[in-house]
């Protein structure tokens, strides 16, 4: 962590405490089962002011994720998604990454949950490109991991769940200890699912395809903005099932993701994907969406919530 991140406040269970003070007990459920639910929310420094990026949809999701999981957030919809305005302001930032979580405290130990209260609180922190600084203009090199998503009916995909994320941590530690930026997880068909922590999008012959819900990938709030930005450009994306080859022989791929952003992938189990470099589709929605970010100009897209 940034030490400048650890003198700020953190909103816990309604009201703001410092860094230091965020405690929970050694005996809460989530510390032994993995009850907890989480978003990603990036706040950018536009020239229009502080904007956090696509609000009411992350904190959708996180809602939609803790009711799979039949956790009750004991706030609102319109008190979380205020929260994490009210946090940006209180530790004077123009550009954050907003981390709410929810979790279950401490109550009773055993498998059910139920007895143990519901805990909120929403931190920030200043997190540069999660793939490295040259990641957004050269590309990363990834691999396939020997680690698979899970089957359906196992664990809730839809869910952004951090005992899912056991797994996520399992492909991106293979991928770091073999020399590679981030690992590619098949799903249990052998299709491809997604990144440790990212959607993938496919480019070949001018055409962009990416994996369906189906192929049991967490549906990202920037990938959904991908679809919105490439459709400006007269690209239609193709869900569909991606077979690990096609990797390979791809013409350009890129990550989406709220920590990823928009990255190009050099390679694939040391396979150069095109020209080994940012692809022109790829550099093209990506400008797009860095435009909208650095402009604070979404449009009519109604992307950006700004911190006044």
């Amino acid at each position: 962590m940034n030490p400048k991140d650890e003198k700020g406040k953190i909103w816990y269970n309604g009201k703001f405490i410092n860094w230091w003070d965020a405690k929970i007990h050694i005996m809460s459920h989530v510390i032994h089962y993995g009850t907890s639910i989480f978003e990603g929310i990036r706040c950018y420094n536009t020239k229009k002011g502080a904007a956090i990026f696509r609000l009411q949809e992350h904190i959708r999701r996180f809602f939609d994720s803790t009711k799979i999981y039949r956790m009750d957030i004991p706030f609102s919809f319109e008190k979380i998604n205020q929260a994490c305005i009210d946090v940006v302001k209180e530790n004077n930032l123009s550009s954050a990454y907003i981390r709410p979580v929810v979790f279950r405290g401490y109550n009773t130990l055993g498998v059910d949950p139920t007895k143990c209260p519901v805990e909120t609180a929403i931190a920030v922190m200043d997190w540069g490109r999660y793939l490295g600084e040259d990641a957004i203009n050269l590309g990363v090199d990834v691999k396939i991991s020997t680690w698979q998503r899970m089957h359906p009916n196992t664990f809730p995909f839809l869910a952004k769940a951090g005992a899912n994320y056991m797994n996520s941590q399992l492909i991106k530690m293979e991928a770091l200890a073999e020399g590679y930026s981030e690992g590619i997880a098949l799903n249990t068909h052998g299709t491809v699912s997604e990144g440790s922590g990212e959607n993938l999008f496919v480019i070949r012959d001018g055409q962009i395809f990416t994996p369906p819900i189906s192929a049991t990938i967490l549906p990202g709030i920037t990938r959904g903005s991908v679809f919105k930005l490439a459709s400006e450009f007269g690209y239609e994306i193709k869900e569909t099932e991606i077979p690990r080859e096609m990797l390979y022989i791809a013409d350009e791929l890129f990550f989406t993701g709220t920590a990823a952003e928009i990255s190009p992938i050099r390679s694939v189990d040391k396979i150069i994907v095109g020209e080994g470099k940012r692809g022109p589709i790829t550099e093209k929605i990506q400008r797009r969406f860095f435009d909208i970010i650095e402009s604070g100009d979404d449009g009519d897209y109604g992307w950006l919530t700004f911190v006044k």
